[in-house]
């Protein structure tokens, strides 16, 4: 039942917006730690004597340890409520911040970037189904939007920050600077975040399929991760995908079975919600794919320095970061199919533009191509993320951001495992040197491709058959 009028400027409204503050500072706090490591990892090298191998696992441990458990994560925070789930998560957050600023080595610094996924995972987990359980229907997009609005922020500040505390401070402060963030998110959730009492249900936590699906998933991660480095053909990657396939398999027959499973595969059958989980995922292939991409053609092909390609990429997260309340806000009144797959065409074009850059391309035009595909992502997440997140049960708010955000991370990892292997592929067999102009052309082509694909996905997700998540 709708709410009446009278209500809509009432009290617990007034609360809900709170809420979104104190999840939105924790959104931006994990944004901002997911992209701020990258800008250092020279500069970590260097002061604890580590090598380019060992210093690139400060970076892919924090993406194992949260794709590994965020589904663990959502589905506990189902069964026990997702508030103490979210300010245990913070605790540890916060303690693995503080721990990595003292780290003496790099075996030590990657061991408490670990603990430190472990809290990130923990509000990856929670803070979606928090903003979906605390607003209601009309205003879902809106919210959804201004907390994606957070992580773009985030993304976008993380370098620039990285770089400013590492010159003027030192690299410890790069972690240091999550503590007293932390603290204020944790202030804010305590004191604004209703109570979430754990489920009276009989169901138990599926500890085998958990296992199942974490080390099958960290299996197929690492194999990605690390095949351009291995060797694609190499025993130990053919052993990964041939163990990420066993146990993932394993995963799907177990949890067909179980009394408990971890995951209800019934969500998939729900079309709109499987249609979003793709074309979410596709959409950061896309993503992944362009900022992968981008800095090749800026700084190898048209050399220019690091901080001036900065700014010309600046324009995608700035984009994205501008609209993306709009675009909650428009999903709220016209449903999310139109607006989504506007999102993902727009992506489309922009990337078919990009690839017709060339060597004397004007820098503007690569900026305002970067932009359109920066206002496509940001057009689309929003009404995708409040699709995806209202074709599940509320009692499953928890597995949907999980599946939710496991879609981001194999995103992230296959967006630059396959545009890498084409860009490789294309630049290894270009004649004359140099080549990188038809390697990054062919590597825009297939980020293009993801985006297509995604359009189609998001085009045929249909009316959600659930009932709509509402408070």
């Amino acid at each position: 039942m709708s709410a009446a009028p009278a209500e809509e400027n009432s009290p617990q409204e007034t609360l809900n917006w709170w809420v979104l503050a104190a999840v939105g500072t924790g959104t931006f706090m994990s944004a901002l730690d997911g992209s701020i490591a990258n800008t250092v990892l020279p500069v970590l090298m260097h002061a604890l004597h580590g090598s380019v191998a060992s210093v690139e696992w400060v970076v892919t441990v924090y993406l194992l340890v949260s794709s590994a458990l965020v589904l663990s994560a959502g589905r506990w925070g189902d069964l026990h409520g997702h508030k103490p789930m979210y300010l245990t998560g913070f605790g540890v957050f916060i303690a693995g911040s503080a721990l990595c600023g003292f780290a003496p080595n790099i075996p030590i610094l990657v061991a408490m970037r670990g603990v430190q996924a472990l809290g990130a995972t923990l509000l990856f987990a929670s803070s979606p189904a928090l903003v979906t359980l605390n607003f209601p229907v009309r205003v879902r997009g809106q919210a959804l939007g201004m907390q994606a609005t957070l992580t773009y922020l985030g993304l976008s500040a993380g370098p620039i920050l990285g770089g400013w505390l590492t010159t003027h401070l030192s690299w410890h402060a790069v972690f240091y600077i999550n503590v007293p963030v932390g603290l204020l998110a944790l202030g804010l959730s305590r004191r604004f975040i209703p109570n979430d009492p754990p489920r009276t249900s009989s169901a138990k936590f599926d500890v085998f399929g958990a296992a199942l699906f974490a080390f099958g998933l960290a299996a197929l991660l690492i194999a990605l991760n690390q095949g351009h480095a291995w060797g694609w053909a190499s025993a130990g990657i053919l052993a990964l995908l041939a163990a990420a396939a066993g146990l993932l398999t394993g995963f799907v027959w177990w949890e067909r079975r179980a009394e408990s499973p971890m995951l209800d595969f019934g969500l998939f059958r729900e079309r709109s919600f499987s249609a979003a989980s793709v074309s979410a995922m596709l959409s950061f292939i896309s993503l992944n794919g362009l900022l992968f991409l981008l800095p090749f053609y800026l700084i190898s092909g048209r050399g220019l320095s690091a901080a001036s390609a900065g700014l010309v990429i600046a324009a995608l997260p700035v984009s994205m970061a501008l609209v993306a309340p709009a675009s909650g806000w428009l999903s709220d009144r016209v449903g999310t199919a139109i607006p989504a797959t506007t999102g993902m065409v727009l992506l489309a074009l922009g990337t078919l533009l990009l690839s017709r850059l060339g060597p004397h391309t004007p820098l503007h035009f690569a900026a305002a191509a970067l932009a359109l595909s920066g206002v496509g992502i940001g057009v689309f997440l929003s009404p995708n993320n409040s699709a995806l997140m209202g074709s599940a049960p509320r009692s499953q708010q928890g597995i949907a951001a999980a599946v939710r955000a496991t879609a981001r991370n194999l995103g992230n990892v296959l967006g630059i495992g396959i545009v890498g292997a084409v860009f490789n592929s294309v630049l290894a067999h270009s004649l004359p040197h140099p080549g990188v102009f038809p390697a990054i052309h062919a590597g825009l082509l297939t980020v293009c491709l993801a985006a297509c694909l995604g359009a189609v996905a998001s085009a045929v997700r249909g009316r959600s058959r659930l009932a709509a998540v509402s408070v």
